[in-house]
């Protein structure tokens, strides 16, 4: 969808998240700032944060919130989840069946959030991650009936403004999570290896960290730009016998590949049962 988007948004929390999202509308054009709201449950000193910084609306007054919600259009759940039992039963009465509800909050699929409002609803359950703050987030959707063809260009629309996306089938949203919603952490904490190492061998930390930064760039770089597999663009660069080769022994040996595997699966699990805790009828 190219064209810019008129219906109005409200999101209901006011994260790193919500403002990902309001950063990438209002920076490729998608939706003007006055069609764009926020509120949250007590903290108004960042609501005014981002209402200076983005030109978005906020409430004034406590029924300003009430307000806002009911006359939008798209109405985002971005709560955390700690948060979201208490903020999902209060909103059942202000929300109606011509909106669309697109949640970000992990683990509660689309038939729990139902079950939690009382009434079957256009909801678009997604899973995006932290890159979504730079413009170069990874974002999985999935949709549940009631969503209309063009509600579901609105959310491809939302989420291709801070970076790609892809269409799941709701039963794999907990998988994204462990890939790509956790992924970024896996990342870093292998950078912080990586940058370690090299300090321990004598570089600066400010070298061992650009040279770390670097690297990672371009192996990302790389597999996206000739479309090859990681593994055989690993092949490539392991010569046999070479110091390339002595490195993956070792961390072969320390089972690194399994230890990311079986933290990917945990991730996953572990969204399953933040899920099970707003709705404990949701499947094991």
């Amino acid at each position: 969808m190219k064209q810019p988007l008129t219906q109005k948004i409200c999101f209901l929390g006011a994260g790193s998240m919500a403002e990902a999202i309001i950063r990438g509308l209002i920076d490729t054009k998608l939706l003007e700032p006055i069609r764009i709201s926020a509120v949250n449950r007590s903290n108004a000193k960042r609501l005014q944060e981002l209402s200076r910084r983005y030109g978005i609306t906020i409430p004034q007054a406590e029924a300003d919130k009430d307000r806002l919600i009911r006359d939008a259009d798209i109405v985002v759940l971005a709560m955390k989840p700690k948060d979201a039992g208490a903020a999902l039963a209060s909103l059942a009465s202000l929300l109606h069946n011509e909106q669309l509800i697109i949640s970000v909050i992990a683990g509660i699929s689309t038939d729990a959030l139902m079950k939690m409002f009382g009434k079957e609803l256009p909801i678009v359950r997604t899973m995006p991650n932290t890159s979504s703050t730079i413009g170069l987030g990874a974002t999985a959707l999935c949709f549940s009936k009631q969503v209309s063809e063009e509600q579901r260009r609105w959310a491809e629309a939302i989420f291709a403004s801070v970076g790609i996306v892809k269409i799941v089938d709701e039963s794999l949203i907990d998988a994204v999570t462990g890939v790509s919603g956790s992924g970024p952490a896996y990342i870093y904490y292998v950078m912080e290896a990586m940058i370690e190492g090299g300090i321990q061998l004598g570089l600066t930390p400010e070298t061992a960290k650009e040279l770390t930064v670097q690297t990672v760039l371009g192996a990302a770089r790389m597999v996206q730009i000739t479309g090859e597999d990681p593994a055989e663009l690993r092949r490539k660069v392991t010569s046999p016998g070479g110091t390339t080769q002595a490195a993956l022994e070792v961390m072969a040996s320390y089972r690194l590949q399994e230890a990311i595997i079986q933290g990917v699966r945990r991730s996953a699990e572990r969204a399953v049962e933040l899920g099970q805790q707003l709705d404990p009828s949701r499947d094991q």
